[in-house]
């Protein structure tokens, strides 16, 4: 079990000596995630590599990595896994949707909520979504509050980073916007009035889940 909500690290703190090497890998295949967490670690002097530019092609294995009941598990497991494959210091995410009306579902099984033959990832959101709008068909607005979670993990030889965001608010009755990906047509953000799909992409990098994540993974590679 890992904490929540706040940095576990094993391994050297910043500013003991701890040099990490200036390429790091992203380990996702999910296109979206890979161009928010580039944008939100642009501005940094390290080369962010996804799994397609160092040419590792999928495997039926990487489908059996993330089998845990927390993000946290599911983020060090998919770091460490793709640590091991290639040698580079791996930086992974488990993030999903916590509904309050379905006892925090669909959580970690947020990408696969839906059952989808053989889908891609923008056939998976559209099913996911109307999942979640048929289960929640009769549920007040009072009652749908919801809240993203993100954790973040941290690989290399010397060090295990583990880091974690939320953002909570309330699940729309009808998909809006168009931006975004995932549930973000459905997540209103209380503070805007407004779901992640409504809200210019500079918006949620100063307010999502991943962003919050995100941001104390900065101060570490800074």
């Amino acid at each position: 079990m890992f904490p929540s909500d706040r940095g576990y690290a094993a391994g050297e703190p910043p500013g003991s000596g701890l040099r990490l090497p200036h390429r790091l890998l992203l380990a996702t295949r999910n296109r979206h995630k890979l161009r928010e967490i580039r944008g939100l670690l642009s501005d940094l002097s390290f080369e962010i590599v996804s799994l397609s530019d160092i040419e590792l092609p999928h495997s039926p294995r990487e489908e059996s990595v993330e089998v845990f009941e927390t993000f946290e598990e599911n983020a060090v497991a998919k770091a460490r896994y793709y640590r091991t494959l290639t040698g580079l210091p791996t930086i992974a995410d488990d993030s999903g949707l916590c509904v309050d009306a379905l006892s925090g579902g669909p959580g970690v099984r947020s990408r696969r909520f839906a059952e989808v033959p053989a889908p891609d990832s923008d056939q998976q959101d559209r099913a996911n979504n109307e999942h979640l709008l048929r289960l929640l068909e009769d549920v007040p607005e009072a009652e749908r509050g919801a809240h993203y979670r993100c954790a973040l993990a941290l690989i290399d030889d010397s060090i295990t980073l583990l880091l974690s965001g939320r953002v909570y608010g309330r699940i729309a009755v009808t998909e809006r916007g168009s931006e975004g990906f995932g549930y973000d047509p459905l997540f209103i953000v209380p503070a805007h009035d407004r779901t992640f799909g409504e809200l210019p992409p500079e918006v949620k990098a100063v307010t999502s889940h991943r962003a919050a994540a995100i941001r104390s993974l900065r101060q570490w590679l800074a």
